[in-house]
């Protein structure tokens, strides 16, 4: 992020790396990990100013608050932002899940774990408050604390193909930007780090 945020600008932040042992780790509410977490001074210089900042209401996502902004007052949370159900599958271990085959990124997106909800579901319930922050963000800058599927679908409405926001890689502590404007999103930046 090379330039300072502006306004109509809604910035999509990966939490921190989960304390979650190479296990999948969708509605399981896991704390993040213990650092180092490098470029972390970089990130909270240039979100400072954000105004506004909203967060998935799952522990990693409001401790990510924490570490990012310091002594600030507890963000808005918002239900709508937690992570993909992943069902049956969530707490396994990745090495463990099925193997699905090959499959398109339409089929892929339509797939439903074993008592839990596709990658379009997750995009069907994001989209409204996505869309709503939007709106917010063209007042003024808006942080979005919250989860890979969540930016992988913000990337999809942007697109205006939910199945291709599965294409993006999102490490925890990036930031996804979006500039808003009324109907949609274009994207600035994706998966954004500081070098560490």
């Amino acid at each position: 992020m090379t330039t300072p945020p502006a306004r109509s600008e809604l910035i999509l932040i990966r939490h921190a790396p989960a304390a979650a042992e190479g296990r999948l780790c969708g509605r399981s509410d896991v704390a993040i990990a213990e650092g180092p977490y490098p470029g972390l001074d970089d990130l909270r210089a240039m979100l400072a100013r954000v105004p506004v900042v909203v967060s998935s209401p799952a522990l990693r996502c409001r401790q990510t608050v924490e570490l990012l902004w310091p002594g600030r007052a507890a963000p808005e949370l918002d239900a709508r932002l937690l992570e993909q159900d992943f069902g049956a599958w969530d707490g396994q271990l990745l090495a463990e899940l099925p193997d699905l085959g090959r499959l398109s990124a339409e089929e892929l997106a339509a797939h439903r774990p074993p008592g839990g909800e596709s990658f379009d579901e997750l995009c069907s319930r994001v989209a409204p408050a996505l869309h709503a922050l939007a709106e917010r963000a063209q007042q003024g800058p808006l942080a979005v604390v919250c989860h890979a599927g969540v930016v992988r679908a913000a990337l999809g409405l942007a697109l205006k193909a939910p199945a291709r926001g599965l294409a993006f890689e999102v490490a925890p502590l990036s930031l996804t930007r979006l500039r808003c404007y009324d109907g949609g999103f274009s994207i600035i930046a994706a998966n954004w780090r500081p070098a560490a």
